[in-house]
């Protein structure tokens, strides 16, 4: 199944979510359930089904780094379920600082001024490399999208920081 398609939408990575958002209640208004109540149980079953492929297309096509994995895919380089490594020792390397960094917040004297400053870094590499991947994401040569593929890994790594940041501020405020 063709994602942008199934909503009606060009193939961008930079996508309108209010139209995909719409296409979606339109799809899904189409396909409920409910509509196929008095139907035979194989219309339901598929109906059921259908309804879940639009649920699984919507979720990838509003997060931006699964779009971009899928993208890639549909341009035959699949990540999506990859265990592979960066070969890059510099951001390999920015990585492990960056995770000392959130480790010692918990023990810093002004855990919520660390914490907004790690955050402020975090979101400046995140928009680096969204921005690299926004030029990157529209190529057709195989090298670039191998790059574009990187970028995606790399984001990955920014997410998960972000994620282990929560986490953080959550252990150190939630009482």
């Amino acid at each position: 199944m063709k994602y942008f398609a199934l909503f009606s939408l060009p193939v961008d990575f930079n996508i309108d979510l209010e139209l995909l958002n719409q296409a979606y209640l339109q799809l899904q208004k189409a396909v409920h359930p409910d509509k196929y109540a008095h139907k035979s149980s194989a219309e339901q079953l598929l109906a059921v089904q259908k309804s879940a492929q639009i649920n699984d297309a919507l979720h990838i096509l509003k997060h931006p780094l699964k779009r971009a994995e899928y993208m890639l895919s549909e341009r035959g380089i699949d990540i999506r379920a990859e265990q592979q490594t960066l070969q890059d020792p510099m951001f390999l390397m920015q990585q492990m600082e960056l995770r000392e960094e959130l480790e010692d917040i918990k023990e810093a004297n002004d855990p919520d001024a660390a914490i907004s400053a790690f955050d402020k870094q975090i979101k400046k590499i995140d928009l680096d490399y969204h921005t690299q991947l926004k030029t990157l994401i529209a190529q057709t040569d195989i090298e670039q999208l191998h790059r574009t593929a990187d970028v995606v890994r790399k984001l990955k790594f920014i997410y998960k920081l972000r994620e282990e940041l929560e986490r953080v501020e959550d252990s150190l405020f939630d009482d």
